[in-house]
């Protein structure tokens, strides 16, 4: 918020607005309840139109945040009762949680023949002709408009609804008409520069996981030698590698155990409570120790405890997804039959294997092994037949090292671009309530360099 008012001046005057989370407003400013500025909700008996002329139709899933919307094109005799009706220059608000939250909505535009149907989890807002349509908008997903409704939801748990009351009620800051047209041209200009930094920002990230999955591809397959002979590993997803490396079942050269089945409550009085991982515990690289309480007896603690250095693989969900084990395991614990528990043979690295899975998962070759037509399940069989190429000890401690020095530094670097991007979305944000609530004067401001 400080940032915004640093950036911009604020007004020469102000005056209470009557209204606590609204505080104060400019001088000239008025404070209108929205139902004397638009209509809501029209009724699509004003559609004239014959049952084979072709609309639009907008699904919730396809109305961006902050703005835009994809739609589709139906035949009006296919468009059910169960449609909200709009046309254009009508503005979407979605009603319903967790869509009104994030800020799901837009102003129809350039709809098939002027019509447009979609869920009926909108409102739909119609300017009159005291307020500007865009203006109308910027202050429909600004912040403070979503912060003082969500206080007015009806319903129970996640599908709470804002009711069309409270948008009817809504005590909108109002300017003059030519000051709403002046903030609605700098939001639509400021927006537009800060998504197009957000959007540049993204492809980086999309282009910086592209040279993540080359990086472990080539190094788990070609080793780190790019002048060794080559041979074929007679692996359909391998392709070629180095003479020198073997290839071979994972089993070969690991020891690879399925976890217990959930056990909530005693079987017997030698059964002992446990914490234990599950599925959703392990992230690839990474583990959280949010874990869950079960029943198990003293042989099968033993049979499935982890330790520090165990690697932890996904059996169901997103199969293969791994992680290792980095930090000592102070008290028994063990894992759920959703995941694998991975030890290396003396002859193989841990942190090698967990590479080779990465590429494994990156080339969507879990798919093949696990036939996704159905539920995709990893199987122990599944795993231990694997192939997979081993090189020498000595190579796969070297590429694993390799590769824990480059993910690190591009982990490094997708963490501050992802930081720069809520930091930008934080402030277009803020930008936004400042504008539309007249905290500051953006009537005469120069574009943003």
């Amino acid at each position: 918020m400080s940032s915004v008012r640093k950036r911009w001046k604020a007004y020469p005057a102000y005056k209470n607005s009557g209204e606590e989370w609204l505080g104060q407003v400019p001088k000239e400013w008025e404070v209108k309840r929205l139902r004397f500025l638009v209509a809501t909700n029209p009724s699509k008996a004003e559609v004239r139109l014959s049952s084979d002329d072709f609309v639009s139709f907008v699904p919730m899933e396809t109305v961006g945040e902050y703005g835009g919307m994809q739609c589709q094109e139906r035949c009006l005799d296919e468009i059910g009762s169960g449609y909200t009706y709009f046309a254009d220059g009508d503005i979407l608000i979605a009603k319903i949680t967790p869509c009104f939250e994030n800020v799901k909505g837009a102003i129809a535009e350039n709809l098939t023949n002027g019509i447009g149907f979609g869920s009926t989890e909108f409102h739909v807002v119609r300017p009159l002709s005291a307020i500007n349509t865009v203006y109308c908008f910027w202050v429909s997903i600004s912040y403070i408009f979503r912060k003082v409704g969500e206080a007015h939801m009806y319903g129970a748990g996640g599908q709470k609804r804002i009711p069309d009351v409270f948008i009817k009620n809504f005590h909108l800051p109002t300017p003059p008409l030519p000051e709403q047209h002046a903030i609605a041209a700098f939001l639509d200009q400021q927006c537009a520069q800060i998504d197009s930094l957000i959007e540049k920002k993204q492809r980086i990230l999309g282009l910086l996981d592209e040279k993540r999955r080359a990086v472990i591809t080539q190094a788990v397959t070609r080793g780190l030698d790019p002048t060794v002979p080559m041979k074929d590993s007679g692996v359909e997803w391998l392709g070629e590698v180095p003479e020198g490396w073997k290839v071979g079942r994972v089993a070969f050269g690991y020891d690879i155990v399925l976890g217990k089945m959930l056990q909530p409550s005693p079987n017997s009085e030698q059964d002992v409570a446990v914490p234990y991982y599950r599925a959703m515990n392990v992230q690839w690289e990474s583990i959280d120790s949010d874990l869950k309480v079960m029943w198990a007896t003293p042989e099968e603690i033993k049979t499935f405890s982890v330790r520090q250095g165990d690697m932890l693989v996904c059996e169901g969900g997103e199969v293969g997804r791994a992680a290792i084990i980095n930090l000592p395991v102070d008290e028994p614990t063990i894992i759920q039959n959703a995941l694998h528990r991975v030890r290396a043979f003396k002859d193989c690295h841990i942190g090698y294997l967990l590479r080779v899975l990465e590429h494994v998962a990156s080339a969507d070759w879990f798919s093949v092994l696990c036939n996704k037509s159905t539920i995709a399940h990893f199987t122990g069989e599944k795993f231990k037949a694997l192939k997979c190429p081993l090189p020498p000890l000595p190579e796969q401690q070297a590429i694993a090292d390799y590769l824990d020095a480059q993910c690190a530094a591009m982990d490094s670097q997708r963490k501050n671009l992802e930081k720069s991007i809520e930091l930008l979305r934080e402030y277009r944000a803020s930008l936004i309530t400042h504008a539309v609530t007249g905290k500051i004067d953006v009537r005469d401001v120069a574009p943003l360099q």
